[in-house]
């Protein structure tokens, strides 16, 4: 499973969105530019305060083996 991490500059320090199962390939150009349009639409609140400027962003990428016991 893989999550994208939005982290943006907030008031009060950072906030956090994530988003499961992105769509591949992730165009970074796009990411920005989504980013940019929520701070400045003001949609998402976080517990740091109102969201102020994109400060990163990543692909996490998480994989589950089950191991059978004997």
């Amino acid at each position: 499973m893989k999550t994208l991490e939005l982290t943006f500059n907030a008031e009060f320090g950072t906030a956090r969105i994530s988003i499961r199962n992105p769509k591949e390939p992730i165009d970074p150009v796009q990411v920005k530019a989504v980013m940019d349009q929520l701070v400045a639409t003001d949609v998402f609140k976080s517990p740091n305060g109102d969201l102020i400027s994109p400060k990163s962003a990543r692909v996490i990428s998480r994989e589950t083996q089950d191991i059978e016991l004997p």
